[in-house]
């Protein structure tokens, strides 16, 4: 080997070693989003975990592996992936949140009517959108 392929060579474990760190870390901020996604109405949890799930896929089995087989959060995943739904706990608890944080908004914090009005019709959109997917009986 020459001095210009062992170059090549050690530019490829680094590349692959920055971005497989890059991987975990951008499944870890997504984790973390699907985390706040449980307790925020507005952020959806499940999109973020998969999103969790595919970067730790490319990086560490490891991480991948505390992902699907956790306690609170691998249940998202694995309900997901075999078409299960959504518990009716959670949408009853992500409406409830939704119309909460959205009432709370309207009547405290926004001071303009045509605001007022979009946070609403979101309000009643996301309600839509909970209500028609399949709830998931165990």
């Amino acid at each position: 080997m020459t001095d210009i392929d062992t170059k090549k060579i050690d530019n490829r474990k680094i590349s692959s070693k920055l971005i497989r760190r890059l991987m975990i870390f951008a499944g870890s901020f997504f984790v973390g989003l699907g985390i706040l996604g449980i307790f925020l109405p507005v952020l959806p949890t499940t999109p973020f975990l998969l999103l969790a799930a595919a970067c730790y896929t490319k990086s560490s089995k490891r991480f991948y592996n505390w992902l699907i087989n956790n306690k609170w959060l691998g249940i998202y995943i694995k309900n997901y992936r075999e078409g299960n739904g959504i518990p009716l706990k959670v949408k009853i608890l992500s409406i409830s949140l939704l119309w909460f944080t959205i009432g709370y908004s309207v009547v405290f914090v926004v001071n303009t009517f045509l605001i007022q009005v979009i946070l609403i019709l979101i309000a009643i959109g996301v309600t839509i959108h909970v209500l028609s997917i399949r709830t998931f009986r165990k």
